[in-house]
């Protein structure tokens, strides 16, 4: 539905920008709806409108990198400016602005890669990253996806997120040749709740090790996970080190201040 503008003077052109705004705005939606791509007639008939507007606007969205057409299957999906956008939006959440004071702690004292994720509609999403200062570091950018069965963030974000929110995705990952079994992952997840953080050796890429640790808000909610990232050897990735330590501190800190509980905590 439009919004109309009521001015003495000029009202219809006002009205019409206002018209086109929110039509880009209902497209872009419906791009993340149907993300990470999809055609041109199932975003038309997502949104019940008539392929050749849908078209159009597409082409203004593109031309603003709000949008992004596939060259080899011409899918459309959100674009570089619409992610800028909306990480800057989820940066102002409550979660991140608690986090990052965290983030920048653990990254000054042990000169490691931290970062927090967030879970979105294609899985664990990176949305900060604090990066070491050193000449060569572990790359991990904001925007990026992470897998839930091969990295430290996917796996904590599996253990206590519900399961109807990530049994989609793992059903795709447990497809992979390299995939666990189903009851080994359970074993997996149950020793991560346990032990209330997850540390990996060069699961996700050869040589780089990582602890994560979940973040909770009120009403023991999952609202993100923090990860520290680092290269063998210099990296402790030990549940009993003092990286592992730290973060932990951490991440009960941050939940303290969301008035959140770590499930099981005395």
């Amino acid at each position: 539905m439009a919004v109309e503008v009521e001015e003495k003077s000029g009202s219809a052109p006002r009205r019409q920008k206002v018209q086109s705004a929110q039509i880009a705005t209902d497209i872009l939606k419906g791009l993340a709806d149907l993300s990470p791509s999809t055609s041109l007639s199932k975003l038309a008939q997502h949104l019940g409108m008539p392929a050749s507007k849908v078209h159009r606007y597409l082409q203004a969205l593109i031309a603003s990198d709000f949008a992004e057409q596939d060259p080899a299957t011409g899918h459309y999906c959100l674009g570089r400016e619409a992610l800028f956008v909306g990480m800057a939006a989820v940066r102002s959440l409550d979660v991140a602005r608690e986090a990052l004071p965290k983030l920048i702690e653990l990254r000054d004292e042990f000169n490691e890669t931290c970062f927090l994720a967030l879970w979105g509609n294609q899985g664990p999403s990176v949305i900060h990253v604090e990066k070491p200062a050193r000449a060569i570091t572990v790359v991990t950018q904001v925007g990026s996806v992470l897998p839930l069965l091969s990295s430290s963030t996917g796996l904590v974000f599996s253990a206590y997120l519900p399961k109807a929110d990530t049994q989609p995705l793992l059903e795709q990952e447990l497809e992979t040749p390299m995939a666990p079994g189903a009851d080994e992952l359970e074993q997996q997840l149950t020793h991560i709740r346990s032990q209330g953080m997850h540390a990996v050796h060069g699961l996700l890429m050869s040589g780089v090790n990582a602890l994560s640790a979940p973040i909770f808000s009120a009403g023991n909610t999952l609202a993100g996970v923090i990860t520290m990232v680092g290269a063998e050897p210099s990296f402790n990735a030990e549940l009993t080190g003092p990286h592992a330590i730290k973060l932990q501190a951490a991440a009960n800190a941050i939940t303290q201040r969301m008035n959140g509980e770590v499930p099981g905590s005395p």
